[in-house]
């Protein structure tokens, strides 16, 4: 096996041009963190990106970050907090959900899989804050995509091709984001005691209420959760953030507006440690034995489906985005429950399977089937990015 490792464009370029000339495929390695997302690859080469990394050029006043692609979100998070600023998608950290205990998140890994946490429901996805970049497709040619302002409307969105591509179509060497201002503190309101359907009731009501609440998530009695929540009991989390004044009066709101058996409130230290486990799966990390799937639906379907699959299958779950996302653990042996999941999806929403085996990851489609003309438009896009199949093929897609 070949390694490549570039430490400029025009070296990832040449990587990728040796690999061409040679029609092997290569996989794109950066922290690392998440190999174990998609399918898996058995490829002769490995272009290793970690030292196309630091951040380039950021610009506080401007809420513009332009960084190397493989450069750790830890060296990010450190100079946007010197600044009192964050990337406001809340990237999570699946380290611990994945097994992978080496490496560290990147910031062009987030963009490439568009993996947003809670904050999603209120400030977007990674995609809706990605600017700009500088890569290397299949055909080992540079080009860019988008630029490094907030209004760039010229030309074809590449940012939002790219997002959540999963390295199949470039290898991604510099990106651009938009950042904006960290809040002053932040609170949460728990409701205690509370079934899945009363649950979405709730997050909605939270939701579409005046108090801009930024995180909606329901544990139910029976799953894991991490501390401070009590144990054995359906929750319901609500958080809310900016200037102190404001947190409070709004947390007050909360608890005087909804219902609920038992209600309190987590301060700025609890809720900064309890949004971090839910953006990070932790409920679920624990349960190493078993397959995890990501489930995409209307929010108002999130506990019908989850029950759903849970009365046919042994199932640990909670929701995030006020329902829309759902978390399943399911045991692994035979399918990992994809037929059951994806019927009880009933064609209005996606499920993918984020941890499992290589061979279950080989035996069941990993990201939920397109229909034929979607797939076909897949297919042609991969085709004029990456027509010889060099970059990550098979990760999403078994063929391409």
């Amino acid at each position: 096996m070949t390694r490549f490792v570039p430490t400029s464009i025009d070296e990832l370029r040449e990587a990728i041009a040796t690999a061409l000339a040679a029609e092997e495929p290569v996989e794109l390695v950066a922290g690392g963190t998440k190999r174990g997302l998609g399918r898996p690859l058995q490829t002769p080469h490995v272009v290793d990106l970690t030292r196309l990394s630091g951040i380039r050029d950021y610009a506080p006043n401007e809420l513009v970050l332009t960084a190397s692609a493989a450069t750790p979100l830890t060296a990010i998070d450190r100079a946007l907090n010197a600044a009192g600023q964050m990337l406001a998608f809340e990237p999570p950290d699946w380290r611990t959900l994945l097994g992978q205990v080496h490496g560290s998140p990147t910031l062009g890994g987030i963009l490439a899989c568009n993996l947003a946490g809670p904050r999603r429901i209120k400030a977007g996805a990674a995609r809706d804050h990605f600017l700009g970049f500088s890569a290397v497709s299949g055909r080992a040619e540079v080009f860019k995509g988008g630029g490094k302002v907030v209004k760039n409307v010229t030309g074809y969105d590449l940012p939002k091709l790219m997002a959540g591509s999963y390295g199949t179509l470039a290898a991604l060497a510099e990106v651009t984001v938009k950042v904006l201002p960290r809040p002053e503190t932040a609170a949460t309101v728990l409701i205690a005691g509370v079934a899945p359907d009363d649950a979405v009731r709730l997050m909605a009501a939270a939701l579409g209420s005046p108090h801009e609440v930024s995180g909606a998530a329901h544990i139910p009695a029976a799953t894991p959760r991490p501390a401070p929540l009590p144990a054995a009991i359906g929750i319901v989390a609500l958080r809310v953030e900016g200037p102190a004044p404001s947190v409070a009066f709004r947390r007050d709101a909360l608890l005087a507006e909804l219902t609920g058996a038992e209600k309190l409130a987590l301060d700025d230290a609890d809720t900064a440690a309890l949004w971090r486990d839910i953006a990070n799966v932790a409920p679920l990390a624990v349960l190493a034995d078993r397959a995890v799937w990501r489930v995409s639906v209307a929010p108002s379907r999130g506990p019908e489906v989850a029950q759903s699959i849970a009365r046919q299958i042994d199932t640990m779950w909670f929701l995030d985005w006020g329902g829309g996302l759902l978390w399943l653990a399911v045991i692994e042996p035979g399918d990992a429950g994809a037929a059951v999941i994806r019927a009880a999806i009933a064609g209005q929403g996606h499920a993918t399977l984020v941890r499992g085996t290589p061979g279950l990851r080989t035996a069941v489609p990993v990201f939920h089937p397109q229909p034929a003309p979607l797939a076909a438009l897949s297919r042609r896009v991969k085709e004029g990015f990456d027509p010889r199949h060099i970059l990550n093929p098979g990760r999403m897609v078994e063929g391409i």
